[in-house]
């Protein structure tokens, strides 16, 4: 069986100057930080696709979900190939928890100069520019910058 790229969908959530992210497990990349998103759905939007996920992994609410970047995300080991497609959304209502045990550990906010680590390969991929549109050096160099993010 050919292993086809997937596509996922990550949604980024700030706060103030604080970004929600989760810590995965039993799933690819298990142990590393993300920001809340999955698998998009057959005929689902993105918008709905980051919308759901986002209630159903940590119970926040978010809306006005816009688009900012793909990653091409390949993860050799596991034999997995995503295209994430990154949006933004606003935060409005709802307190972090874990609503997802299955497949996260953790859910708090972050100061984006203060991110825990190990971050999960797409974030990394977004924060370091290997996005497209790609981002400007400023950006590499501030990740609160990036390209469609900042």
């Amino acid at each position: 069986m050919k292993n086809e790229p997937k596509i996922g969908v990550g949604i980024i959530i700030r706060r103030g100057d604080e970004v929600l992210l989760i810590r995965r497990q039993n799933v690819h990349g298990s142990g590393s930080w993300s920001t809340p998103g999955g698998h998009l759905d057959y005929g689902e939007s993105l918008e709905t696709c980051a919308e759901r996920e986002t209630k159903e992994e940590t119970g926040i609410i978010v809306s006005n979900v816009n688009f900012r970047a793909i990653t091409n995300d390949v993860f050799k080991a596991e034999g997995r190939h995503y295209l994430t497609v990154w949006v933004e959304g606003e935060y409005q209502s709802g307190e972090p928890v874990v609503n997802a045990p299955h497949e996260m550990s953790e859910v708090a906010w972050f100061r984006w100069d203060e991110l825990p680590k190990p971050l999960f390969l797409p974030l990394e991929n977004l924060l370091s520019g290997r996005c497209y549109p790609p981002s400007d050096e400023e950006s590499r160099q501030d990740p609160t910058v990036v390209e469609g993010i900042g």
